[in-house]
């Protein structure tokens, strides 16, 4: 779905903070009951398949990417993992390519997907994991995945 709600590619550009914000708004409204998460991420299962390699962590910020991911996901609140396949991440790579056309922000999230996406073979998987409480566990592996790669990326001292 689009970021209208249609199953078409989004053609418009978002070029200033106001039209990202009300492409957000819009997503958001798609959504009935949308929480955005304390945390979320991208990656790639690895080894065993209860480590994943994210290529993105995003805690507390970028909530147009959040609402992307779970668009495409099916995501709504709380916390979840969600494997996908590649054309679903093709999918949360074109929705969320008009905010690029914004030069006021960057867009680390839709850099980091783009580089994933071409080091993918086309029957690949890449897990979406999105969190309400970075302290809870749930059992979810990826969950438990994404909370390590938090505890690692936190500045250390202070």
């Amino acid at each position: 779905m689009s970021a209208a709600g249609q199953d078409e590619p989004v053609s418009e550009r978002w070029e200033t903070p106001e039209a990202i914000a009300a492409a957000y708004e819009r997503f958001v409204a798609a959504i009935p009951g949308w929480r955005p998460p304390a945390a979320y991420g991208l990656g790639v299962p690895a080894g065993d398949g209860t480590e994943i390699e994210f290529v993105r962590v995003n805690v507390g910020e970028h909530p147009l990417p959040a609402v992307v991911l779970a668009t495409v996901c099916g995501h709504t609140a709380g916390t979840a993992s969600y494997v996908m396949d590649v054309p679903a991440l093709d999918r949360a790579i074109a929705l969320l390519e008009p905010a690029e056309a914004c030069t006021a922000y960057e867009h680390p999230n839709l850099w980091a997907w783009r580089r994933l996406r071409t080091e993918l073979a086309d029957d690949a998987r890449v897990v979406a994991v999105f969190v309400d409480d970075v302290t809870a566990d749930d059992g979810d592996a990826a969950v438990a995945a994404l909370r390590r790669a938090i505890q690692h990326s936190a500045p250390q001292g202070a």
